[in-house]
This record gives C-alpha cells, structure tokens and sequence, in this order.
C-alpha cells in the first residue's frame, strides 16, 4: 500500500497519527506539496480521480479517499488496537463524537485557518468575515466539548479512538491563525496536553508554513 500524504494539511495528519497508535510501519509513504500544487497534477488526478489528501493506493491499484474512511479500511487490515470500537454501541458512539467534532470544531477551525492564514491566500480567495465567524462558533462549540470532557478521559469514551484523532489533529491545526482553547476550558485542555504528548503525535506534527 501507498499513502499519499501532505505535512501540512490536518486530515493527512489524522492518518499518519493514527498508523503511529497502531504501529503501522509497512505502509510506503509518498510526500507531496499542496502549496505548490502538486495534489492537482494530470498524473495525481489521473490515478486519484480527485485533487483530494490524503489517498491510499492499495495493492490492487484501488484508491480511497477521505482520512476517516482510510482509517476505517486499516482498521480492518489492522484490528489492533482497537480504535472504532469493540461492539455495536461503543462504535456508534464513537461515530457520534467525532461526528459532533468534526462539524461543529474542526470544520470551523479549518475554515478560519484557511481564510485568515496569509499563506492560504495562494490556495483560495480568502474572506476574513467566514474565517472570523467559524472561528467563533468552534469556540462556542469547545465549551460543549469541555462539558464531556468532564465526564469521560477522551472525546469518545474511556480509550483513545479515532473520535480524540479527528478532534485533536482539527484543534492543533488552529495554532496557524495562533489559536489555542481558552484556559478555562480546564478539561479540554487536559485532553489535549496528554493527545499532544502522546508517543504517536510525533508522527502526526505538520512541518512549519513557510514564511
């Protein structure tokens, strides 16, 4: 298998974070630039169908976009350990977190980074008024984060899973823009020292944007 990667982009960054937890070496590992384009080749498109990171070319010459649905195919190459849960409740809920996540924090960040970030303004026009009000509502969103939080160790449940990789790879791209979650948020702030000092965050750090 192939992945198709980008350091700077947080949904690659979900995948590489995600084969660390699980001790996935055997997978080779192609580096490509979306600041210079590279992800919208004739040859990249060609064989992807879509200028999307990252893909997973496996041996068949099938590939998958889409970072949770490549995590969810190496789930099942690789079961151990689990990280989309072990039985049919513990699965759902893990979807409805990281679901709840993505949408509410991480798209929003994402969105903010992507209009007010200088640097992105070569990748799309930007509008500070989207950036500035997606930003506003995943800070919004943080405080219901924290909320669970409070109750649970990760995002979606007693282990970490691929709800707290989603999660974390989302809030952590935010330091782009110089984001970081309020310190009241004492919970979230908990999860996320320990996702960040985690053995396996080192495989999912994005190099520096260039000046």
């Amino acid at each position: 298998m192939k992945l198709y990667d980008c350091l700077r982009a947080p949904n690659p960054r979900r995948v590489r974070w995600f084969m660390a937890e699980k001790g996935i070496e055997d997978v080779e590992i192609e580096t490509l630039s979306i600041m210079k384009g590279e992800h919208r080749s004739p040859a990249y498109r060609a064989k992807v169908g879509v200028s999307h990171m990252p893909a997973l070319e496996l041996d068949d010459g099938t590939v998958i976009t889409e970072s949770v649905a490549i995590c969810r195919y190496l789930e099942s190459v690789y079961p151990e350990p689990n990280m989309f849960g072990r039985d049919p409740k513990e699965t759902a809920i893990i979807e409805m977190w990281q679901r709840r996540t993505e949408m509410t924090i991480v798209t929003p960040l994402a969105l903010a980074v992507r209009h007010t970030n200088p640097n992105m303004a070569a990748l799309e026009a930007q509008v500070p008024e989207v950036g500035e009000n997606n930003l506003t509502g995943a800070k919004r969103a943080l405080r219901f984060l924290d909320q669970r939080l409070a109750q649970s160790e990760f995002v979606g449940g007693d282990r970490i899973t691929i709800a707290d990789i989603v999660t974390v790879t989302g809030v952590d791209f935010g330091r782009m823009i110089d984001f970081r979650p309020d310190a009241e948020l004492v919970h979230v702030n908990r999860w996320l020292s320990a996702m960040l000092t985690r053995p396996a965050a080192a495989a999912g750090m994005p190099v520096k944007p260039a000046a």
